[in-house]
């Protein structure tokens, strides 16, 4: 009985949430996000404003439900990796799908594109994921979870989408930022002997 109580409390609990993501989102497509108020969209999910932010932390929260499946889907793209493939290829190939797909015609993301402090949002919500990131590649690679390397490589794969997401084929753009982890600064051309920092002046 218990359990079956606690499994009804649990689906009303995701019910309440579906409905204040998709009212927020409802409403901050249709008029802007810096233009409804939470309070609007608690009426609109026919809940009251101490129901939403048992749910949603902030106003900005509301346009981030799927956030809490980013981090699990970043370490499950590395704990199964299919076998011989190195932890940047399964990286690099897990951002190619998930943060390329999104674009102007998705209200989300234009949402998001149109509005800074959902940006900025965005963006934090996003290098949350750092230190479980790191423990994914330690794990996988054998090295301590603190090393420069583990926690470089954490932090610049969270960064790439962002980079990716101003050029005009963000697939082919992380494609290029991860060669440039792989191989190194040389493979654009400014490694040699004609690009060394010429001496100053005497």
């Amino acid at each position: 009985m218990t359990q079956t109580m606690t499994g009804r409390r649990e689906r009303k609990k995701a019910q309440t949430r579906q409905a204040l993501a998709g009212a927020a989102l409802r409403l901050f497509t249709e008029r802007g996000f810096d233009k409804v108020s939470v309070k609007e969209v608690a009426e609109a999910a026919d809940v009251s404003l101490t129901t939403l932010f048992n749910h949603f932390p902030s106003k900005e929260a509301l346009a981030f439900e799927e956030d809490k499946h980013l981090e699990s889907a970043l370490v499950d793209a590395i704990q199964n990796r299919p076998h011989g493939q190195s932890v940047l290829q399964a990286l690099r190939d897990h951002l190619i799908h998930t943060r390329t797909h999104l674009r102007a015609n998705d209200p989300l993301f234009a949402l998001i594109e149109a509005t800074p402090a959902l940006r900025d949002y965005a963006h934090r919500m996003w290098m949350r994921h750092e230190k479980a990131l790191s423990g994914a590649i330690s794990e996988a690679t054998g090295l301590p979870a603190d090393s420069v390397a583990v926690i470089g490589l954490a932090r610049f794969t969270l960064d790439i989408p962002a980079v990716a997401r101003r050029c005009a084929d963000p697939a082919a753009a992380i494609g290029e930022l991860f060669d440039l982890l792989s191989h190194g600064w040389s493979i654009v051309g400014m490694d040699g002997p004609d690009n060394d920092p010429k001496p100053a002046a005497g």
